[in-house]
């Protein structure tokens, strides 16, 4: 007998790069340990970002993952995002995130409104608002794991705002910190968090045992991003002084270092990633 039509297993596209070249990460690893636990509730296919657009018509839902920058493929990423509203296809994450999906901007909106970031700016006029430091951190708005990120002195920084045009580069002070430490969430709930004892070795990382000030501070910026759903990523770093600082909001497809976190962990995330899918197209 034939099952009914309603009770097929839903369609989901996981959008990922598996050739990608992560430094210190395989990226690879991850989306090939989701893919298949995820294909215990779901029929998954993965595809390229370059292909996304095109293959959506035959799927429920979308998930980006591990697709690597956007932008390496600017104009594939802007058809796919297109066609998702075209067909109404739900995209996890959804395509309304201010953090890292929409460019790095969200850290000079957060630094003029007093929420504990890394002192940001945009334009030579502003420079004067950050703290007077041997060297500041230059990267493009559109960057992401690092591409363009450069370290220039104080009398250079203006050259280069000037030469790449305003609001096309974010200027930091190059901090001093102890270490680096990631908070996972999905949709609001806490899941993990990771530290890099080592400022040096960002992705050699190791379970970190946050605290209630810990989760304030990263619950504040999830608030702040009003995500309904979608896995999300907090990086900040612990200053020399103790404080925590914001880094990076990572809202379009951060890396989630699984195979650093205990089995039970790892198995409570993937439960709690799929009720969250499948929340979308119930």
């Amino acid at each position: 007998m034939t099952a009914p039509a309603d009770s097929r297993r839903p369609a989901l596209l996981l959008v990922t790069d598996l050739a990608y070249e992560a430094r210190g990460r395989r990226y690879c690893d991850e989306d090939i340990f989701l893919a298949a636990r995820l294909r215990e509730e779901f029929d998954v296919a993965l595809c390229h970002p370059r292909d996304a657009a095109a293959l959506l018509d035959r799927f429920d839902l979308a998930l980006v993952r591990n697709s690597g920058p956007v932008l390496h493929y600017q104009e594939a990423y802007d058809a796919f995002r297109a066609r998702a509203l075209e067909l109404g296809v739900p995209v996890y994450n959804p395509l309304d995130g201010r953090g890292d999906m929409a460019g790095k901007g969200y850290l000079v909106e957060l630094s003029r409104a007093g929420f504990p970031v890394i002192p940001t700016v945009d334009r030579t006029a502003d420079l004067g608002l950050l703290p007077e430091t041997g060297a500041y951190a230059v990267k493009p708005k559109l960057g992401a794991d690092s591409v363009g990120l450069r370290f220039v002195g104080g009398a250079e920084v203006a050259c280069e705002l000037e030469r790449e045009g305003e609001g096309v580069l974010l200027v930091q002070p190059r901090v001093d910190f102890r270490y680096e430490v990631s908070f996972y969430f999905v949709d609001h709930d806490f899941q993990y968090a990771l530290y890099a004892p080592d400022p040096e070795r960002r992705w050699v990382l190791e379970p970190y045992a946050a605290d209630e000030a810990d989760l304030a501070f990263a619950r504040r910026f999830i608030e702040w991003n009003a995500l309904d759903h979608g896995i999300q990523r907090v990086d900040a770093c612990r200053t020399e002084e103790g404080e925590l600082l914001l880094v990076e909001l990572e809202d379009l497809n951060p890396y989630l270092s699984l195979d650093r976190v205990d089995e039970d962990i790892r198995e409570a995330f993937v439960a709690r990633l799929k009720r969250s899918l499948t929340s979308l197209i119930g």
